[in-house]
């Protein structure tokens, strides 16, 4: 069992060291195109192994498929575990379009170029991988000892959903976030920009002036004064707090949603990874294009609920519908995502 969990680690770091070390070595503007392929590589790379899913769980392969899943009961073998797979795995993925929105902000409030946005997305979702990791080992365990704990999933998920529906919170002030401003209490913060840089040393050529208004940041007489080799954090060091923040606030909602279909510790790990590394060039891809569809967090919102009531009626829904239930979630899911954005875009047309 440990050998396929190294081998799938080993995979995902070889694919970061290629991205940054190869692809993206050099600081670049994302162009549309890139962003689109890059997106369809993921993708591609994220439907793909289900296959492996299919025939790992089928033939037990690492000692797949051995152990009861504490979610409905069942020992999951080739076809149910592709099934949890991929419904978890499109769960994922569009929940993290929500995230898009707020890194847009993020990005703007603190004019970030977009030359180094790229990179500021890598460390963050290197960040967001290892916090998310940790997050699902203590909750399959947590699950394996105490099932009720499902329930308070399911109660956390169906009011989180009520309060996107309800609740306006399309304002975020990166100053107001506590980490962020702690960040700045602990740590001088220069002014400037210093290319791709997140920590510099005093004295150091900048080479990109801040042009947002009243960044509350060290002013430049302080840091001209601060003595010759102190570091200090430059403004995209911020906005990497403020991304990483913002992860953990969405990893609070995405990793009960994803217990809801399954326990399986490999398979809400995989389907948790896929979904997030292409969330960087789904960023770029749809980042100019997030004010069109508006009714897409009200899609996000009907999906957490729907999760939730999930697992809360688990047992009923599988005497009902039989063991392939969560083919049906995922089915509602694809529908649910479709109206939303295909009612943004009639909307933004009649407007």
């Amino acid at each position: 069992m440990i050998s396929i969990w190294i081998a799938f680690i080993a995979f995902v770091l070889l694919m970061l060291a290629l991205d940054l070390g190869i692809f993206h070595r050099k600081a670049h503007i994302v162009s549309a195109k890139e962003a689109v392929i890059w997106s369809a590589v993921w993708l591609s790379m994220g439907l793909s192994f289900s296959v492996f899913v299919y025939f790992a769980y089928s033939n037990q392969w690492f000692g797949l498929g051995t152990m009861v899943d504490a979610v409905d009961g069942l020992t999951n073998g080739g076809a149910a575990a592709t099934e949890k797979y991929l419904t978890g795995y499109i769960l994922e993925k569009s929940l993290s379009v929500d995230n898009i929105f707020v890194i847009a902000v993020i990005f703007g409030f603190f004019a970030v170029p977009p030359i180094y946005q790229h990179r500021v997305l890598f460390w963050g979702i290197l960040g967001a991988l290892l916090l998310r990791g940790l997050m699902i080992v203590v909750g399959a365990k947590l699950i394996a000892e105490f099932h009720w704990i499902l329930y308070l999933f399911a109660v956390f998920l169906i009011l989180t959903a009520t309060k996107m529906l309800f609740l306006k919170n399309d304002q975020t002030d990166p100053n107001r976030n506590i980490i962020v401003r702690l960040t700045r209490r602990l740590f001088p913060v220069t002014a400037r920009f210093h290319g791709e840089h997140f920590v510099v040393r005093a004295g150091a050529p900048a080479s990109y002036e801040s042009e947002f208004p009243g960044a509350p940041t060290v002013p430049d007489e302080v840091v001209d004064k601060a003595r010759p080799g102190t570091l200090l954090l430059t403004p995209l060091a911020l906005a990497l707090v403020m991304v990483e923040t913002t992860d953990i606030i969405f990893a609070v909602d995405s990793i009960p949603a994803i217990f809801a279909i399954t326990s399986d510790p490999f398979l809400v790990f995989t389907s948790n990874v896929f979904a997030i590394l292409g969330l960087r060039s789904l960023y770029f891809a749809l980042a100019g294009m997030v004010t069109k569809f508006r009714y897409l967090k009200v899609s996000l919102a009907l999906i957490l609920m729907i999760v939730g009531v999930k697992m809360l009626l688990a047992e009923w829904l599988k005497l009902t519908l039989g063991e392939h239930f969560n083919l049906y979630l995922l089915a509602l899911i694809f529908s649910i995502l479709a109206a939303g954005v295909s009612v943004s875009v009639l909307s933004k047309r009649r407007q």
